[in-house]
């Protein structure tokens, strides 16, 4: 029988802050992908490998980790005062889908080299040394990132000084400005605690009744006390990892923490729903050892955290829920808050299992409501291939 012959499409693998994940320029998909479809969905498996039974993605450039699943597409900005529309599809690995629910904000950091790179800014904006700044509209989440991207000789600097817990070498810093972070997501209107609260009592069957956060700020994140789930902030991923029994506690409190925030109808859905919201714990500072063997000591955070991406624990921190961590350390009263000291403060450095990072968010009240205007954190990025990905013909 005829066997349909591989096409190619010109594609960027870049890394983002800890995430890595292949990039396309909206006009240079097939015309099939161009809109939202089936026929994207199934293409962007297909580059990255999945789905895969074996969980390894090896017939793709996917990584087999949520952070290296990952892929984004950029297009010329239709909206006024911004340069490029982002769009972040997070693909699953042995299940076939992509979620769209949510942005990545390690990837974020990516977008406006790639677009300095694709010909989507004006050479006139460039300066021969310097900083350019491209304001980026999130489509997934409908937000304005503004990136400040570092220039040298009229070209992107990705070489660099600057260090990020959870990468192996340093790089150029690309500094990140999450606008009005607070996510517009269906069932929560808009609002950045959903239920109306900063701190909730959860109840999740089988489990019990947990004091929960939960926010709408980068990414809809559901945070809760380290110790009322037996830990004690300081865990590193095989600590959670292999534990079948813990992942599936993490997911049933994801679940109806997403249930309670209404981002679901139904406690089912959140299996076709990965991406969003997410799970961390938080902790009081205490010394650990990170992955890569750097001690950090109490003093060197406010508080520690860890989160839970696509049923894992992430090797480091994802950049959306940083922004969360910011916001919510921002706003007195958040377990988050609370757990690094309950002090009004425009910034904080927290412990993840890769090291520490630190965050900052803009926050006051509005007529009684909480409004953070900002988050700001610093991440690099730089281009690792250039050129084509091909998939068979007929895979899309």
């Amino acid at each position: 029988m005829p066997h349909v012959p591989q096409i190619k499409i010109p594609a960027t693998y870049m890394r983002g802050g800890t995430s890595k994940g292949v990039f396309f320029r909206l006009q240079d998909l097939p015309e099939r992908a161009q809109t939202p479809s089936a026929a994207r969905d199934a293409l962007l498996m297909r580059v990255i490998g999945s789905p895969d039974p074996y969980a390894k993605q090896i017939d793709g450039m996917g990584g087999a980790t949520s952070s290296t699943s990952k892929t984004v597409i950029v297009a010329k900005s239709s909206r006024p005062d911004h340069d490029v529309d982002y769009l972040f599809g997070q693909v699953s690995i042995d299940k076939p889908f992509v979620d769209w629910s949510g942005n990545c904000g390690n990837l974020s950091a990516a977008v406006g080299p790639f677009a300095i790179a694709s010909g989507f800014i004006d050479a006139a904006r460039i300066p021969e040394n310097g900083t350019v700044t491209i304001r980026i509209w999130q489509a997934n989440i409908g937000k304005t990132i503004i990136a400040h991207v570092p220039i040298t000789n009229g070209q992107v600097q990705e070489t660099g000084d600057f260090e990020l817990d959870g990468v192996t070498f340093p790089a150029a810093e690309v500094q990140l400005e999450f606008l009005d972070p607070a996510a517009e997501e269906e069932g929560a209107g808009g609002a950045m605690f959903p239920t109306g609260k900063l701190v909730d009592d959860l109840e999740v069957p089988g489990i019990g009744t947990l004091k929960a956060t939960m926010i709408n700020a980068g990414i809809p994140t559901i945070f809760v006390n380290a110790e009322d789930i037996g830990y004690t902030g300081t865990e590193l991923q095989e600590a959670i990892n292999s534990d079948a029994e813990a992942l599936a506690k993490f997911e049933t409190i994801r679940a109806f923490g997403a249930l309670r925030m209404g981002l679901i109808k139904n406690v089912d859905e959140a299996a076709r729903r990965q991406h969003t919201p997410k799970v961390a714990y938080v902790a009081k500072p205490a010394g650990y050892v990170a992955s890569s063997g750097k001690e950090v000591n109490a003093q060197d955070v406010d508080l520690l955290v860890r989160a839970m991406s696509m049923g894992k624990l992430h090797h480091a921190m994802m950049g959306t829920a940083a922004v969360a961590i910011g916001t919510a350390a921002a706003i007195p009263g958040t377990l988050v808050n609370t757990a690094a000291g309950g002090s009004e403060r425009s910034a904080v450095r927290f412990g993840h299992p890769s090291g520490t990072l630190r965050v900052g968010a803009e926050a006051k009240q509005v007529d009684g409501e909480w409004v953070v205007t900002k988050a700001i954190m610093s991440r690099s990025a730089r281009i690792l291939m250039e050129g084509w990905v091909r998939v068979p013909g007929d895979a899309f």
